[in-house]
Order: C-alpha cells, then sequence, then structure tokens
C-alpha cells in the first residue's frame, strides 16, 4: 500500500508499523514448509543464490502476493525463481517434473503421513 506521508516506503515495508497482538504458541512446521528452509540452505550453500537475491524476488512480487500468499508460499517462489536465475534447472524442466509428480496422483501425501 502506498503510504503518502512517505513515498519512498514500499508495500512490503512494514517496519514500525502497528500490528497486533503476536501469538506466542508454537506450531509444528509441515513437512513442505521444512522442504523450503533446507532448499534455502543448500541453495545458497551452493551458491545458487545469495540473500539479496531472495529479497529481490520477493519485494517484486507485489502487494498482491503479501496478501494472499502465506510465508512459506512466497519464500518457495522466491528460491524457484533464483534457483532458475542460477542455472539449477530451466522452466522446462521443472514443468517435465512438475508434470511427472502431477502424473503420480495423490499417494505421495498419504506416503509422507506418519504410521
Amino acid at each position: 500500500m502506498f503510504d503518502p506521508e512517505n513515498p519512498a516506503r514500499r508495500w512490503h515495508d512494514m517496519g514500525g508499523n502497528a500490528a497486533g497482538p503476536v501469538p506466542t504458541d508454537q506450531h509444528d512446521f509441515s513437512m513442505w514448509e521444512k522442504r523450503v528452509d533446507a532448499l534455502m540452505i543448500i541453495g545458497s550453500a551452493k551458491g545458487y543464490f545469495t540473500v539479496d537475491g531472495l529479497r529481490r524476488v520477493l519485494e517484486d512480487m507485489g502487494e498482491d502476493a503479501f496478501e494472499k500468499m502465506t510465508y512459506y508460499e512466497r519464500w518457495i517462489a522466491s528460491v524457484n525463481q533464483n534457483l532458475i536465475e542460477g542455472g539449477a534447472y530451466t522452466t522446462a524442466q521443472l514443468a517435465e517434473k512438475m508434470a511427472q509428480v502431477a502424473a503420480r496422483g495423490d499417494t505421495y501425501g498419504d506416503a509422507a503421513k506418519p504410521t
């Protein structure tokens, strides 16, 4: 959102804004959220991107992404874009892999559940 009192401030810069109550109870992260963290660490360690590169993509997503996407949805989008830009894989390779995974059906979710 545009701040007419501070036009240099972009919509994602929320520092100093009232946030309301902050929940202090912890939650368990889902498996895919843990994998996003792992991909961030591995991709950075292998030199595919930097924190600055991740932040650039996050800031360029636009206000709508910050309103509609979860924290980890935004992060995986940024990691993915940086991995493509870093040469880890192409968009065609990603599309091919996504089609292979989709062809497996819904069994992946069942396989990931604890027994």
